[in-house]
């Protein structure tokens, strides 16, 4: 009963984050999520750039593989995302934890104090795309 009760829930979470491609992409894709951390956090675009992935690699390590997949979706690029995390130095190794993404940020420049906000802003920007259940996505992250 459960797993027919978890297939049905990862189909609706499916079917929400593809009827969210088309809005994302309306909305500017990755170059909008950075231009909001940038401007709302004051962030340089390497900090922003860095951060995202190092929230996408935090969120690849503790995600079920099909949700990061559909979380990726929702954020065009992550893999180079990703990438610039590391070849910033930001990401050194497996991002496992809150202490890890702290690091990351710390790394960057970023105190502490920026992971919830940072994080607050992505989730507003996947759940307008995906809706409540991508958005609810990087909340599991932390948690």
């Amino acid at each position: 009963m459960s797993y027919r009760r978890g297939s049905i829930v990862a189909l609706m979470l499916t079917a929400f984050l593809w009827s969210g491609c088309a809005e994302l992409q309306s909305m500017g894709g990755t170059n909008a999520l950075m231009g909001l951390l940038s401007q709302q956090l004051g962030l340089t675009t390497n900090q922003a750039t860095g951060g995202t992935g190092s929230v996408l690699s935090l969120a690849k390590e503790k995600l079920p593989s099909s949700d990061f997949s559909s979380l990726s979706k929702l954020i065009p690029g992550s893999d180079s995302l990703m990438q610039s995390a590391k070849d910033l130095g930001a990401v050194t190794g497996p991002v496992k934890d809150k202490a890890g993404l702290e690091a990351a940020f710390s790394r960057l420049g970023m105190g502490n104090e920026m992971v919830p906000k940072f994080l607050q802003i992505m989730s507003d920007f996947v759940g307008k795309a995906g809706g409540e259940p991508a958005k609810n996505l990087l909340a599991m992250v932390m948690k």
